[in-house]
């Protein structure tokens, strides 16, 4: 298993104790110092977590204590949803071609550009990219919409055509959802 990284920057005596405790917890200790830095990048944004008692600017995956000494266990626990934090942000962005998703606040951004999708759009738009094949109309209706008897058959394909046209209209992408004789898929 893979742990993510608690990067200790400049705190000689911090890193001493959790290195003591390293057996105990769910992460890496690394000790690094301003000459470290330029290394940061090689880490994933959801791996790294640096723990200073002055803010580095360029940084976000970070987290500052400035008064010491500290309660160890309230130091854990910070630092443990410091990391599921990170998780949860990383988790809930996706990238589906050319665009990146954030699932969390249902926005598809493109270079500088924004648009907020509906819960039923983002989910229309996973569902198709997660299958390997075009999407019948059927399928969506059961998997996407959780098909109800006086659901009308149009009410889905009206619903990508309005998608297709808002995609259209804010990035100009005509080919991000497309319809095939067996389906619709995303591009």
């Amino acid at each position: 298993m893979r742990y993510p990284n608690l990067l200790i920057y400049e705190n000689e005596k911090l890193y001493e104790v959790m290195n003591e405790i390293a057996d105990e917890i769910q992460y890496s200790i690394i000790k690094i110092k301003e000459k470290d830095l330029y290394k940061i990048d090689s880490y994933q944004n959801s791996s790294y977590l640096i723990i200073s008692q002055k803010k580095i600017p360029e940084y976000n995956n970070q987290t500052v204590i400035v008064k010491f000494p500290v309660n160890i266990f309230k130091l854990v626990e910070k630092l443990n949803i410091e990391f599921l934090k990170l998780k949860f942000n990383s988790q809930s962005k996706v990238k589906i071609g050319r665009y990146f998703f954030n699932l969390n606040s249902r926005e598809m951004i493109y270079q500088n550009k924004r648009m907020k999708l509906t819960e039923k759009e983002m989910n229309s738009i996973n569902y198709l990219f997660k299958s390997k094949m075009p999407v019948k109309v059927e399928e969506l209706q059961i998997n996407v919409w959780e098909y109800q008897s006086e659901l009308d058959t149009h009410t889905v394909e009206t619903h990508i055509y309005r998608l297709r046209k808002k995609i259209f209209e804010k990035f100009g992408d005509n080919n991000f959802i497309v319809s095939t004789p067996d389906g619709y898929k995303v591009n």
